[in-house]
């Protein structure tokens, strides 16, 4: 019998684990659950009974609800000096519930708690919808009641551990039963964070309104029912000083659908809301803009609660006197130029070596409200002008380009994007130069050159390496190749000061990137360390040549005369300082870039508001003298550097219009290669011609072979445009060709047509020679086609009849199964002006060439 019956409950066991829950019938399920639920209840009982009196052995009273104990977190600079004490002068002003407003607290439990007077200690739907709006709408909410959070923020620690939430769960329940839900509330006002050290809604209103909290009115209790979530982020003195619009909308929101107020008194607060106006933050900590930075940093990695609460001890990398220092020469200098209508300056300095910020001034003056101080200027999106052009030089000296090649610096037109107009860029100075050698139009800032250079190089090559170097705004994809075009070299993307500051490092150190660093150590209230950075150089991005190249260039005060002169505030004696400025077109950002290998100083000036500058003249106002000041603090004490010269960099004399090797005695200067780009051949451009003795026009091949040719000095320009369409006109060598019926030097008008004819086209046969005799069936024809403009095409034909067609040099058409006789050969040449000429000659294919005779004159 009882073996009967073991095998029986076997079966049943083994049916029970070979049907699945989805293949089980309605009855066989809800016996299923009740057994899970059972079992659940008897575990939740077993927990309550032996688990729960447990973990309540040492919990701390809630009687001590109102005693809150915290621990100051400090943020020091890399010297030790403190720079926020988040604690210090902590600021507390209990309030009673009966003078908190009645819309304060309707606008706490709204944004906070639904059903506050609901639960008792524990909101299962309020956890569903925190739940749903974290995953579908992309929001944070943890569904914690305001019992908890009291609990959380006052009694225990933010540890995300099973036992901590286990004794969240006990005191929750103890203060639900001790306390009556307005004293709860109450005691969640008079705690909860309001940002920095504002802790209840006392002080909170005295601090952002100035006022008592029974004064406050319907927008304002808005405002600080949305604080506690995230009070760093959503304060208007944190670095995001506007994000409170957005979270008191929401408590408005909310407010309206609770049925505590209606849809006119929200709409009214919502107006309301862009009149808002606070308090100037007392001068609680030094260095604001940094220290909300890093505090930024410090809640991404370790929650609010911890940088609040947790009492770390943070070093930074900051130099408290350099800062000082920094911040007095921003405010100075801008109190100075309030008559060209700047109204504010930024700077960031930093150690190239390893990317350490050294100062971070953010804006004039923090607590300015007529220019929104508070915004840190070095994390803004700004245009950088021609601050931006040194990325597209370095990435030409990648391809191959070097300091010695020639642009012609003319007025030129440049394809527009798609659906917008012709491109025409001017120069900063309105004057234009003709032959121009890199090293100089970068040093003047020459804005032609660099727009053309960028359509050699590529954009997209030069996004690729302004993104490595750390232009984070810039990556090269689709989108910001259409957005920016050829415009990017002269400012046409939007750059941050601090990632600027920061990308121009490479320079300086040799080609390595470094990422900006703020933080050297920190450490929790018991002295444990977190983390502990020792910066240093990242993947190499240039090579150390590259790197030297324009260093060299930015710091040629010879260089740079023409535009700068040399006596500019750019230039600064005993020092070898590499620097570049930058204005946009319509003078909302004017910028100064550039250090030493010691330190790398960058300055913005302009209006928070984007409203243009009267004038900034480059190296004379705006960010010139602020950057000279800083420079000149920022190496006090260090000794006077040089860049290192690269082993792989050469010296060599070129010729000082061509920047071709130096020849035929005329001016040259020496130059700064990468080994193997030094320039070899024969100079094109500032070269002798050869011209007949008869008529001094251009010699043919022909006048050539027989001496009947002289030599003068010219200079002949001649460019390929690359953002023209396949066959379609060269906008550049037009820009040249105008530019050139400027001048009146006759060094840039050498003849354009050849001896004997005024077509600037000649075309010469190479093989077969005129009157060739017994040519195969099939043979190669070879001409020469020279013009003063490039050659577009070579059209041949026999006895009148097309051949064929060539574009590209060498001109050469291979004829097939030509019958034997006596044929006519013609090579017609075109160039990219329209202009064509021909040459005709006989050969004989087959037979020998035998001139045909002459047909006899009838007489009469």
């Amino acid at each position: 019998m009882w073996k009967d019956y073991f095998e029986r409950r076997r079966a049943r066991r083994s049916y029970r684990t070979r049907v699945p829950f989805s293949s089980m019938t309605r009855s066989q399920k809800i016996a299923k659950l009740t057994k899970f639920a059972f079992l659940g209840v008897v575990g939740i009982i077993i927990l309550s009974l032996i688990a729960l009196p447990l973990f309540a052995i040492g919990l701390p009273s809630p009687d001590k609800i109102v005693r809150r104990q915290g621990f100051s977190t400090q943020i020091l600079d890399r010297n030790g000096k403190v720079l926020y004490d988040i604690f210090t002068n902590e600021q507390r002003t209990p309030v009673v519930f009966n003078d908190t407003p009645v819309f304060l607290r309707q606008a706490t439990v709204a944004i906070e708690d639904k059903n506050f007077y609901k639960h008792q200690g524990f909101d299962p739907v309020g956890i569903v919808r925190g739940a749903m709006s974290t995953l579908f709408r992309g929001r944070v909410a943890s569904g914690s009641t305001l019992t908890q959070q009291l609990v959380k923020n006052v009694l225990l620690t933010s540890d995300q551990t099973l036992i901590r939430k286990a004794k969240e769960l006990i005191l929750t329940l103890q203060i639900e039963r001790k306390y009556t839900k307005d004293q709860i509330l109450q005691m969640y006002l008079n705690e909860a964070p309001y940002g920095g050290t504002a802790w209840g809604v006392g002080t909170a209103a005295e601090t952002y309104f100035g006022k008592k909290v029974q004064d406050l009115n319907l927008v304002e209790c808005a405002f600080l029912a949305g604080l506690p979530q995230s009070p760093s982020y959503y304060s208007p003195y944190s670095g995001s000083p506007k994000a409170y619009v957005a979270r008191t909308q929401d408590v408005l929101r909310r407010m309206r659908e609770d049925g505590y107020i209606t849809k006119d008194q929200e709409n009214q607060a919502r107006q309301d809301l862009t009149n808002l106006d606070f308090q100037t933050q007392g001068a609680s900590f030094k260095a604001p803009h940094f220290v909300q930075y890093v505090q930024k940093i410090l809640e991404d990695r370790y929650g609010a609660n911890v940088v609040e609460q947790g009492g770390l001890k943070v070093t930074t990398t900051l130099d408290l006197d350099l800062q000082e220092k920094a911040q007095e020469i921003v405010a100075d200098e801008i109190d100075s130029a309030t008559s060209l209508h700047i109204t504010n300056g930024a700077a960031v300095v930093m150690d190239p070596q390893d990317g350490e910020i050294l100062a971070m001034v953010g804006s004039k003056n923090f607590n300015a409200k007529d220019y929104d101080g508070q915004v840190n200027v070095t994390l803004s999106l700004r245009q950088p002008g021609s601050a931006i052009k040194p990325f597209t030089y370095v990435t030409a000296f990648k391809k191959g380009y070097t300091p010695a090649t020639v642009v012609a610096d003319v007025p030129t037109t440049f394809p527009g994007g798609v659906g917008q107009p012709e491109y025409k860029p001017v120069n900063y100075d309105g004057k234009y130069r003709g032959p121009i050698q890199l090293r100089y139009a970068l040093a003047n800032s020459i804005n032609i050159v660099a727009v053309k250079l960028l359509a050699m190089v590529g954009i997209k090559d030069v996004l690729a390496t302004a993104s490595d170097m750390g232009i984070t705004t810039l990556a090269p994809t689709q989108e910001v190749l259409n957005r920016v075009g050829l415009s990017l070299t002269l400012g046409g993307g939007e750059v941050r000061l601090l990632d600027l500051t920061d990308a121009y490092s490479p320079f300086m150190n040799g080609g390595s990137r470094v990422d900006p660093i703020s933080i050297l150590k920190v450490t929790d209230s018991q002295g444990k360390v977190l983390e502990e950075n020792h910066p240093q150089k990242g993947k190499k991005v240039l090579t150390p040549e590259q790197a030297y190249l324009i260093a060299d260039i930015l710091s040629d005060n010879d260089a740079r005369k023409e535009v700068f002169g040399l006596s500019s505030l750019l230039n600064i004696p005993g020092r070898q300082v590499a620097v570049k400025t930058g204005t946009t077109n319509d003078k909302r950002d004017n910028w100064a870039i550039g250090g030493t290998s010691q330190a790398v100083v960058g300055v913005w000036v302009g209006n928070n508001d984007n409203s243009p500058m009267l004038s900034v003249a480059s190296g004379v106002s705006g960010a010139s003298p602020i950057w000279r000041r800083i420079v000149i603090e920022a190496l006090n004490g260090k000794p006077s550097v040089k860049f290192s010269v690269p082993t792989g960099i050469v010296t060599a004399d070129v010729d000082k219009i061509s920047g071709y090797r130096a020849h035929d005695a005329y001016p040259s200067r020496p130059e700064h290669f990468i080994k193997g780009s030094e320039p070899g051949g024969t100079d094109p451009v500032h070269t002798k011609l050869k011209l007949c003795k008869s008529d001094g026009k251009l010699a043919t091949p022909s006048d050539i072979s027989g001496g009947n040719y002289d030599e003068k000095e010219f200079i002949v320009l001649k460019e390929e445009d690359p953002t023209a369409a396949p066959g379609g006109q060269n906008k550049w060598q037009e820009g040249i060709l105008n530019w050139i019926g400027t001048q009146t030097d006759e060094k840039y008008h050498p003849p354009t047509d050849f001896c004997g004819t005024k077509n600037p086209v000649n075309v010469e046969f190479v093989t077969p020679s005129d009157q060739s005799s017994n040519l195969p069936a099939n043979f190669d024809i070879k001409i020469t086609a020279d013009s003063t403009s490039a050659i577009t095409q070579v059209r041949f034909e026999i006895d009148g009849a097309a051949l064929g067609t060539v574009s590209t040099y060498p001109y050469t058409y291979s004829a097939t199964n030509i019958p034997n006789g006596i044929h006519e050969l013609r090579a017609v040449a075109r160039d990219t002006n329209g202009n064509e000429s021909d040459r005709k000659i006989n050969v004989g294919v087959g037979v020998p060439y035998s001139s045909p005779t002459p047909t006899p004159t009838a007489t009469p």
